[in-house]
């Protein structure tokens, strides 16, 4: 028999090392996307785009400018060539008629450059001068009564239709002579406000491209460097995230990028962590599998020598050898516990009806706690105090929790303290309430917060912090749970397991047989 349990501890030992094995690096680096984006950038990146965009938004608000000035500046030219007409309509009105030959009034019109020129006051219409062969009349602009979005269609009607078209122009003089009209040629104006659109368009490409490389620079060395540096430590830790020194170091800046750069570091370092915790647990696993060939034929023989002293007659034998022979099945248990939560799963929970009352005397037993000894065990369990439990896995629960106590205790040098370790137990709301209770120094505070997470809830000097997780982990799958109470002094852990289910008692056998042969 312990040969055939110590050869099932070894096949669990090597299952748990295949499981537990972390993939080799290079297979990790070869399949990892990040690791092949290392180095590489992008052929039309975020900078380009960036400086595209900034040219596109200038041009549009330079368009959206362009507007009103190409109206602007038709009305103002207008406005400037009503004046010069109103001096010529100033003189023509002032001087005798003797004064004005056909020449003057052809040499006036050709430095107005109209066709006619007329003066309108008192509702009479009076034609100053005309050239012999004026143009037709294709437009009317009476530039008083204008409206803004009319100067605005006039203005791209002149640039589109302008050329070689004759235009009539009719506006207020400013002395109160009267309506100044002219007639004239519209190509002039049309000229004028292309080369205006074409200054236009220079002055923004201009600003453009000023404000684009502005943009550019500013938006590389501010959020496209960092972004690229972000990536570049992404692809660094992932092919190697165990490696502490990879973690990104933060810039310090107090703004977005600053931030994710924290939040980036904070995470890898997590990450760098679990891994290597995981990397321990791997470890674990293998260190346990290449001691088990050993420990098996240690466990053999120490069982083959308990059966052995079991024949004897000796009183203090016959009590001793049961004990021995119980550590004995407990050691081979425990052996195949650990491998499995090394494979990261335990055994589901048998249920049966326990004495809590026998457990805890079994644990008086098992941690040599003894009347006269450093620590008091007190279990103040009534003996008929029930738990619906797995017997292995909840003795498990409950050493853990006694034997980090008294290890604790036992540790104290002064010889006035108190060392007491008390068990109780009872019913409440449905469920059976176990709790362990110390006179020690109680939980750090350090420790609290990963209590119950592997190798970090150790709270004493070579402790690796897998008890307390071993045993959270068994009351969890019996649906109870596990806690430190906030009580003082010393440490208080409450166990909780339901009682809900537990089964209907059994009727005596012999019973059961009469019932059935009555029925009959």
């Amino acid at each position: 028999m312990s040969e055939g349990r110590s050869d099932e501890i070894s096949d669990n030992v090597s299952m748990g090392q295949e499981e537990t094995a972390l993939p080799s690096s290079a297979a990790t680096q070869a399949d990892n996307p990040a690791t092949r984006l290392q180095g590489r950038r992008p052929a039309f990146g975020l900078s380009s785009k960036l400086l595209l965009l900034t040219i596109l938004f200038v041009m549009l608000s330079e368009i959206l400018i362009f507007v009103p000035s190409i109206s602007k500046f038709r009305v103002d030219w207008l406005v400037r060539k009503l004046e010069v007409a109103e001096v010529a309509a100033l003189i023509y009105s002032k001087a005798s008629t003797d004064l004005m030959d056909e020449k003057l009034e052809a040499e006036l019109l050709e430095r107005l450059d109209v066709q006619t020129l007329a003066l309108r006051s008192d509702g009479q219409r009076r034609l100053l001068a005309m050239v012999d062969m004026p143009g037709q009349i294709n437009r009317d602009d009476d530039i008083r009564s204008m409206r803004p979005t009319q100067t605005v269609l006039a203005a791209f009607d002149t640039l589109l239709w302008g050329e070689g078209r004759t235009i009539r122009v009719v506006g207020q003089s400013k002395n109160g002579i009267g309506l100044i009209e002219m007639v004239f040629d519209e190509t002039p104006l049309r000229n004028a406000m292309i080369a205006f659109s074409i200054n236009i368009l220079l002055l923004s490409l201009a600003i453009s491209a000023m404000t684009a490389g502005l943009v550019y620079l500013s938006l590389r060395a501010l959020l496209v460097r960092p972004i690229l540096r972000l990536l570049g430590n992404m692809a660094r830790f992932t092919a190697d995230p165990e490696d502490v020194n990879a973690v990104i170091k933060p810039s310090g800046r107090h703004d977005e990028i600053g931030m994710t750069e924290q939040q980036l570091s904070a995470m890898e370092m997590i990450l760098a962590q679990t891994l290597q915790k995981q990397r321990r647990l791997a470890d674990l696993g293998l260190a346990v599998s290449k001691i088990n060939h050993d420990l098996r034929n240690i466990l053999a023989s120490a069982q083959l020598f308990s059966d052995r002293l079991s024949m004897l007659d000796d009183p203090t034998v016959q009590r001793v050898v049961p004990k021995i022979m119980g550590a004995l099945d407990r050691a081979v248990d425990y052996s195949g516990a650990v491998l499995s939560y090394g494979k990261a799963q335990e055994a589901p929970p048998e249920k049966r009806l326990l004495r809590l009352h026998q457990v805890g005397e079994d644990l008086r037993d098992f941690l040599d706690l003894q009347p006269d000894g450093r620590v008091t065990f007190i279990n103040d369990i009534p003996d008929s105090m029930e738990a619906y439990a797995d017997p292995g896995q909840l003795f498990r629960v409950l050493m853990n929790l006694c034997r980090n106590a008294a290890d604790v205790m036992r540790n104290e040098a002064e010889c006035s303290v108190i060392c007491r370790l008390e068990l109780r137990a009872f019913e409440e709301d449905n469920e059976t309430v176990i709790e362990v209770s110390d006179s020690g120094p109680g939980v750090p505070e350090r420790a609290k917060a990963a209590l119950f997470k592997p190798f970090q809830g150790s709270v004493r000097s070579g402790g690796t912090g897998l008890g307390l997780a071993i045993s959270a982990e068994l009351v969890r799958a019996h649906g109870g749970t596990i806690r430190l109470l906030d009580r003082a002094p010393g440490a208080h852990f409450e166990v909780r397991l339901p009682k809900e289910d537990r089964p209907a008692p059994k009727k005596n056998a012999p019973v059961q047989a009469v019932q059935k042969i009555l029925s009959l």
